[in-house]
Order: structure tokens, then sequence, then C-alpha cells
């Protein structure tokens, strides 16, 4: 970074400061409310409208002020040639060897579902064992199965 583009940054930043000190010490609208409580005598300074004024006109200037140092640091930014470094471009790379094709050691033979026999199905666990069968429900009586409620 170069000794103007400092400078302007800082400007910037100081301008941005100032723009937030102006906006928060400006009156809002529903300030005169409080004239009738004794708080009116503190606009007293710049005069009968004078610090509206003056705070105004101070923000606008600023206002313009951080529009040019923006469009400033825009332009000495376009003008390094040279873009910022990011992580991903300096990671060094890593090669992983991939093969696309599987081995036939690899992957054991599974046998077709018609040559397994009742012996070689899985043995029931103590858990199934201990399943209760499902029944069929008993059948519903006449009365509710017509429509008609008991009485």
């Amino acid at each position: 970074m170069t000794t103007i583009h400092t400078v302007v940054l800082s400007a910037h930043t100081l301008i941005a400061l100032l723009i937030i000190i102006l906006v928060l010490l400006q009156r809002g609208k529903g300030a005169e409310a409080g004239a009738a409580f004794g708080a009116g005598a503190s606009g007293t300074v710049f005069g009968a409208r004078g610090s509206s004024s003056f705070f105004s006109r101070a923000t606008a200037i600023m206002a313009t002020a951080f529009f040019a140092s923006s469009l400033a640091l825009a332009y000495m930014s376009s003008q390094t040639g040279a873009a910022p470094e990011s992580l991903i471009e300096t990671a060094p790379a890593v090669e992983i060897e991939a093969t696309t094709e599987a081995l036939p050691g690899d992957l054991p033979e599974m046998p077709a579902i018609e040559e397994l026999g009742p012996a070689d199905a899985p043995a029931e666990t103590d858990a199934q064992a201990e399943m209760p069968s499902l029944e069929p429900l008993p059948e519903p009586d006449s009365a509710e199965s017509s429509g008609e409620s008991p009485r």
C-alpha cells in the first residue's frame, strides 16, 4: 500500500466518523416539544435557526468529501495491477491418485439369489425370537360395521 493510499484511507475513515457525529448531534423533528420544558436554550449558540442549518450544511459537505474519497480509493485500488492473493491460490497443490476401474481381486463374488438355499438364510437372533408375531385383527361386530351405534 502506498503512502497516498494510506493517507486517503485515513481521511476516509475520519470523514465517516465526522458524519456519524454530525448526524447524532442534529435535532430531530420532534425536538420542538422539548423547548416547552426548558430545553430550547441549547440551540441559541448558533442563533435561532443557526444550529440546524450549520449541522445540515456540515453534514452535506462531509457527505460530498466521503463520496469523493470513496471514488479516489476505488480508482487507486484499480490502478495497482496486482490483485490481492487469495488463500486458495497460495495453497500447495495436492495430487491424489484415483483409479476408476475396480480390480477383480478387490470385490468378492456374490452368489445369485437362486443359488441361496434355506441353509444360507441368516440365523434368527434372540431379539427377533422375542418379538411377538402379528395376528389378524378380530372381526368387527355387525352393529359397528353397519354404521349403527349400540345403545
